[in-house]
């Protein structure tokens, strides 16, 4: 239901956690009891996963407990089918309708991702009378990184070495490696098989490219904005992370002239939404190649 009489029926609220679990609560971070399992919406007070926080207060370790209960196959392979491009996820608008409806061959994949738990009401707006536009965007934190790791593989990512490249990241980040950042993500694209991508017709659609590096990202958990508007435009990507910030830009070169990222980040004068943060601004402007699939430039510039 998007009653919001009715939202907080199938789960805990702040009010209960702070309560009815009090005693839970010692030796436990709250505000990461909040980002890892609220943030279930249905245009009411937002709710916890209640078998989330019940098993974490069993074993005293935050871990996508939900998530692991089914790997969502048949998700994964609709979207990958339909081509989906995996940033939507973070804010992905739609209607009652879509939302609602309920034949599998029919259905949006914005509606199957509601439905089965994996995105959840962020915003409504009624644009005209009776017309109720609904954002949608990730519950919390648990559903960001499992559905983003599990969407590389269908993306044709090697889910064997996962892990090792989402540490790998990490460390890279956290020593604002950038050099090494351009290696890493080649690497990414020169490990996905040739077979696959002839067999794949997503790896054909303009935001394959992005949707990978987006979920890479995104996998750890990162502090991300998409589409971030300023006054001159929307940036695809800004990663705020260990006191810095980062804004990427996007190109597919077979569509646009070559140098035409870091161009764009420069021009627009993206970072000067970011300057009063006090912080680094790197301005990383990647081009990707349809024909040699994978990166061709991968320019930095760090702004003054």
């Amino acid at each position: 239901t998007v009653d919001a009489r009715y939202s907080t029926i199938c789960g805990y609220t702040e009010e209960d956690v702070d309560t009815v679990f009090a005693p839970e609560l010692a030796g436990l971070d709250r505000e990461e009891i909040r980002r890892w399992y609220n943030g279930y919406n249905w245009t009411g007070a937002s709710v916890y996963n209640p078998f989330d926080v019940l098993l974490l207060f069993s074993t005293r370790q935050f871990k996508p407990f939900w998530f692991e209960t089914g790997t969502p196959t048949f998700l994964v392979d609709l979207l990958t089918s339909r081509g989906f491009f995996t940033p939507d996820l973070a804010r992905k608008q739609t209607s009652l309708e879509l939302l609602s409806a309920f034949d599998v061959d029919r259905i949006e994949s914005e509606g199957i991702l509601f439905q089965t738990g994996y995105l959840t009401i962020q915003r409504t707006e009624e644009i005209l009378p009776g017309h109720w536009v609904y954002t949608l965007g990730y519950p919390n934190q648990e559903v960001e990184i499992c559905l983003n790791a599990a969407l590389l593989h269908g993306y044709g990512v090697d889910a064997s070495r996962a892990f090792d490249n989402r540490l790998r990241l990490l460390e890279l980040l956290r020593a604002n490696d950038l050099a090494a950042l351009r290696q890493h993500v080649v690497s990414l694209f020169a490990a996905i098989p040739h077979d696959w991508y002839r067999n794949n017709p997503i790896a054909r659609y303009e935001g394959y490219y992005a949707s990978v590096f987006y979920s890479h990202f995104a996998a750890l958990g990162l502090d991300i904005t998409l589409e971030d508007t300023t006054n001159h435009g929307r940036i695809d990507m800004a990663v705020r992370f260990n006191n810095h910030i980062y804004l990427f830009e996007f190109k597919v070169v077979e569509l646009v002239p070559a140098g035409r990222a870091i161009d764009q980040l420069r021009e627009k004068n993206y970072a000067e939404k970011y300057r009063a943060a006090g912080c680094p601004i790197h301005l990383i402007g990647i081009e990707f190649s349809n024909e040699s699939r994978n990166v061709v430039d991968f320019a930095v510039e760090t702004a003054a």
